[in-house]
């Protein structure tokens, strides 16, 4: 997917600027700074310079703009906050744009008594925000084309959903399953009929997913889930049969240590637990066989890349995947170092000043 030819205004974060200024969610260390240099009345001119470690994506950047933008600057004595923005020069790359190990994403120059308490917060939408596009990404490449829904929403704290679900939009995900995570592109949450549901329906799969698809039909794919009894041939065909072209698709979410009964009868002791290809295979022939062609197989339940290309690999029939746990794993850390000092290098060892003719100038 190629970066946005806009970057986000900085009101869609809604960032709680009054505490981001006042150091709240800063490592005390960077407001010690801030408030001494400040006292000193010492006004540093500088090039802070970040940087990363992986071939990745970038993102989270257009949030670390927004901090620097509302709440660079100083408290005045009257107690009101005199804005630094107009004083500092920012570069950029673009949100999502592919990068490179030690690739310089972003500068700012000007005093750096302005921004000094800034560091923790906007490495930090970038760090997560990268991690998040560089899994997606990856998840796609492996899926060939097929769609990947972006489902960690209930493995990580909600606060973090809003931009973890756009990350995940820019890197190439097809859905995201709440509204928190589609709001900063104007969409919404994409789901399937839950267990829950067909549970309060008293475990009739067919009957909760004949109410979801009378209900939210107009508005949604309708998708259902098919493992409840652990016979997901015999549901997923009952269910397609019932709802006819209403149905979208249909939901493989076998637990990882259970067997599929309807996969045991085809293959006898012999067949794996968990949701498998040859789990696919089966609910994909019984449905073509009951003319339900049309009906895609979304598989999830402790996907991995690993295993998406495994499936791939194997050519399973599979139309969507569900990832949710993994795709929040691993880690895209940046680092933010002063590498110029009142047009001097000042570097620390191992580091050095390393333009990028590719960075924008932000206005």
């Amino acid at each position: 997917m190629e970066p946005p030819a806009k970057r986000l205004d900085p009101e869609v974060f809604r960032l709680p600027v009054e505490r981001i200024r006042s150091g709240w969610y800063s490592d005390a260390y960077f407001n010690q700074t801030k408030r001494l240099l400040e006292l000193e009345d010492r006004r540093p001119q500088v090039t802070m310079q970040v940087f990363q470690r992986h071939d990745s994506l970038l993102g989270g950047i257009d949030e670390a703009l927004a901090v620097l933008r509302l709440c660079s600057g100083r408290e005045a004595e009257d107690g009101a906050w005199e804005s630094g923005w107009g004083q500092l020069a920012v570069s950029a790359l673009r949100e999502g744009t592919e990068i490179t190990p030690l690739e310089t994403v972003l500068t700012i120059e000007g005093d750096y008594s302005l921004f000094a308490h800034l560091e923790t917060v906007y490495l930090g939408c970038m760090t997560r925000r990268s991690l998040i596009m560089r899994n997606v990404r990856e998840a796609v490449r492996a899926a060939n084309g097929k769609e990947i829904f972006f489902f960690p929403a209930r493995h990580d704290h909600w606060l973090v959903q809003t931009g973890d679900g756009y990350a995940a939009h820019i890197a190439g995900a097809i859905g995201v399953s709440t509204d928190a995570q589609a709001s900063w592109w104007g969409g919404r949450g994409v789901g399937t009929v839950p267990h829950a549901l067909i549970a309060v329906f008293g475990g009739d799969t067919v009957a909760a997913a004949q109410a979801f698809a009378r209900r939210f039909g107009d508005d949604v794919n309708v998708t259902a889930l098919v493992d409840f009894d652990n016979h997901s041939v015999q549901t997923a065909v009952a269910v397609a049969d019932a709802l006819g072209p209403r149905l979208w698709g249909v939901r493989l979410d076998t637990a990882a240590d259970l067997v599929d009964e309807d996969l045991r009868e085809d293959l006898g002791m012999q067949a794996p637990p968990a949701v498998t290809p040859e789990l696919a295979t089966l609910v994909r022939e019984a449905l073509d066989a009951h003319g339900h062609e049309h009906v895609r197989i979304v598989v999830s339940g402790g996907f991995t890349i690993d295993r998406v290309r495994d499936f791939e690999r194997r050519r399973a029939p599979v139309d969507a995947y569900g990832i949710g746990s993994a795709l929040l794993r691993g880690n895209n850390d940046f680092t933010a170092d002063i590498v110029v000092v009142d047009g001097r290098p000042r570097a620390k060892v191992g580091r050095r000043l390393r333009p990028n003719d590719r960075l924008e100038r932000v206005v």
